[in-house]
Order: structure tokens, then C-alpha cells, then sequence
């Protein structure tokens, strides 16, 4: 036994660098993937890094400190259901999930009824800022009972983003609240997206050039309109091919 802080169960790119954030910050880290030969290059290629691979759910389980903090970053649905229903007989009650994907608020307020009726802890959390974010520093917006939250909080605060020195997370409410807000947030930065694409478009009809249009955005984010959408526009459209010289998203 490893006794391990935190584990986390899917090693895409997004629980990759959460991984990594987490053990940066003092924390060791186990981890664990249905298909193991991702687990062991993963741990295989960040050796210097307190990391704990588990080869079975069962081992993964055992290297945890109690209470054990799991978090699952694996596809909303169904997957989310299935490693649950895996682990239920190998947690302790007071032991705590934490899905972390872009679950349906729905889907996690019957989770939460569902382990807490089984003595479990539960807490949902949107995890913001993609993949960067994930390793340097995510907004984080969890759903579930206050006492949970207040275990969860050292690890949550410590791998949060800072703004002013504050972290970019904070209690959201019970059951289902962090994914509906995650929910929220993804409408608005879709509908974001879409304004800045009218914009180009807009702009491109009345014979504007991507090098013009990228002075366009970058004064845009100088002003009222800053933002990271913005900025990665601007830069995205003054970026240029290194054979041709010609604006990237002209060819």
C-alpha cells in the first residue's frame, strides 16, 4: 500500500496533465486506465514524478489514503455509470467520487442520490480551461455536499488557476449545481464563438485581410471586448504557413 492522496481514473489528455498538476503541487497521485499500457507510459515516461500505476481497479483502490479522493475523467454517459459501478464494491463508505467531465446536471444529481444513499461522498465538477488548463491551471466548479467540498478543497484550491492570487474555484452548491454552471458556461462560450466567426465573416465580405483582421481582433482585446477567445483569434489569424508566407487560415 502506497497510501497515495489523490487517484484518478482516465488517462486521456485532460487526465493526463490534471495528473500532473496535482503531483506538482506536493500530492502523490495514483492512476489507473482500462487499457494498461497507458498507465504504465505514462508513469514510465514522468519518472522523477510521484506517481503510483495501477495494473486493476482493485490495486488502484488498495494505493489510496483513506478517505480515498477518486476523480474520473472518462467520456459523460454511460462510462461514467460503468466505472462507478466498478468501484462501489471496493470503496469504504465515506470514500469520494468526483467526475470531473462534462456530465449532464441531471445525470449527476442521480449519481449523488445514488452514492449517498450507499454512504459514498459524490461531487461533480466542471473542469474549464482544456487541455493547458488541466496542467496549469484549471477553473473548477464543484457540485455536492459542503462537508465534501471541504475535504476536496487543499487539492482543489491547489491546482486551480490564480486570479489576483485567488483560486478560480469555489463551492457552487449541492447535487448537480458545478455541472450546470459548467453547463452555462459552455453555452455562453459557444455562443461566443459563434459571434467572433459572424465577426470574421462580416469583415472578409468587406475585403478585409487576415493580417488586417488580426489587428482587428488583437485592438478588440485591448478594450471592453478582452478575453481569451479573443486573444487566440488574433494570434491564430496573424499566424502564417513557413512554406508558402501565406495566413494559415486562407489555405
Amino acid at each position: 500500500m502506497s497510501n497515495s492522496d489523490f487517484g484518478l481514473i482516465g488517462l486521456a489528455v485532460m487526465g493526463q496533465n490534471l495528473v500532473l498538476n496535482v503531483e506538482s503541487r506536493g500530492f502523490q497521485v495514483s492512476v489507473y486506465n482500462r487499457t494498461t499500457s497507458v498507465t504504465d507510459e505514462f508513469v514510465a515516461a514522468h519518472p522523477d514524478k510521484k506517481l503510483v500505476g495501477a495494473k486493476s481497479l482493485e490495486g488502484f483502490v488498495e494505493s489510496l489514503a483513506s478517505p480515498r479522493k477518486v476523480m474520473i475523467m472518462v467520456k459523460a454517459g454511460g462510462p461514467v455509470d460503468a466505472v462507478i459501478e466498478q468501484l462501489i464494491p471496493l470503496l469504504d463508505k465515506g470514500d469520494i467520487i468526483i467526475d470531473g467531465g462534462n456530465s449532464l446536471y441531471t445525470d449527476t444529481e442521480r449519481r449523488d442520490k445514488w452514492l449517498g444513499d450507499l454512504g459514498f461522498r459524490f461531487i461533480g465538477a466542471g473542469v474549464s480551461g482544456g487541455e493547458e488548463g488541466a496542467r496549469k491551471g484549471p477553473a473548477i466548479m464543484p457540485g455536492g455536499p459542503a462537508s465534501t467540498w471541504d475535504v476536496m478543497k487543499p487539492i482543489f484550491e491547489s491546482i486551480a488557476a490564480k486570479v489576483d492570487g485567488e483560486p478560480c474555484v469555489v463551492h457552487i452548491g449541492p447535487g448537480g449545481a458545478g455541472h450546470y454552471v459548467k453547463m452555462i458556461h459552455n453555452g455562453i462560450e459557444y455562443g461566443d464563438m459563434q459571434l467572433i466567426c459572424e465577426a470574421y465573416n462580416i469583415f472578409k465580405a468587406a475585403g478585409f485581410n487576415s493580417a488586417e483582421l488580426g489587428t482587428v481582433f488583437s485592438d478588440w482585446n485591448n478594450g471592453d471586448l478582452e478575453s481569451y477567445l479573443i486573444q487566440i483569434t488574433a494570434e491564430a489569424l496573424r499566424q502564417r504557413d513557413s512554406e508558402t508566407g501565406q495566413p494559415i487560415v486562407d489555405l
